[in-house]
């Protein structure tokens, strides 16, 4: 018996013809070419969407849409070199708790959800409960800065990028000390943008040593 892709002339040679003819062929109604190209563009349409609404989250318009932030958080931040210093260089909200790598950024995303729940909750809703929780917070974003090698910190510094020769004494001092002890920046940034919370460490220590 005769092979008959062999003896049809009109039967697709070789092995990209055999393809071609594959994603040609109707699969219901539509060829799986088409289908291909449809499920692509749709794709494409939904990762742009995606990507850009999250990136709408990192701004610092929607980090202070909520009172929660507007009224406590930001107004501290707005004293801070942060906000504003002589190089005019500004470090938002998503800069200091949201990574730039993609990965790392979409599971604090996912982790960020349950400021969502607490938020429906009013768990923070007045400056009094604000700050009744405001170092247990605090306690919760030093230890994920810690675990992740203080990650947004390094989203603009780094010891390689340090001249610590233009640095004051002090500061010199300590962070080469720091390098050779292997610290990362919480370490000892603790209360850099925000109200100095890790002082009410330090008097606990204090009263323990006691």
């Amino acid at each position: 018996m005769r092979d008959k892709s062999t003896s049809d002339p009109k039967a697709p040679k070789g092995t990209l013809g055999r393809l071609w003819h594959t994603l040609r062929r109707p699969s219901a109604h539509y060829s799986v070419l088409a289908l291909l190209i449809v499920g692509g563009i749709g794709g494409i349409i939904f990762w742009g969407g995606f990507n850009t609404a999250m990136e709408a989250t990192n701004t610092l318009e929607f980090c202070i849409s909520c009172h929660e932030m507007r009224d406590n958080v930001y107004v501290e931040y707005k004293k801070t070199v942060h906000y504003q210093n002589r190089t005019g260089v500004r470090a938002i909200c998503s800069d200091c708790h949201v990574p730039k790598e993609w990965v790392y950024k979409v599971r604090r995303k996912i982790e960020a959800t349950n400021e969502l729940w607490h938020k429906m909750l009013g768990s923070v809703d007045t400056p009094e409960k604000f700050d009744a929780k405001r170092l247990e917070l605090a306690k919760h974003e030093w230890a994920r800065l810690k675990k992740n090698d203080s990650l947004e910190c390094r989203n603009c510094h780094s010891f390689d990028g340090m001249k610590t020769d233009a640095q004051k004494d002090r500061a010199k001092k300590f962070h080469e000390i720091a390098q050779k002890k292997g610290e990362t920046c919480i370490d000892c940034h603790k209360g850099i943008a925000h109200k100095p919370v890790h002082k009410q460490l330090e008097a606990a220590d204090e009263e323990e040593t006691l």
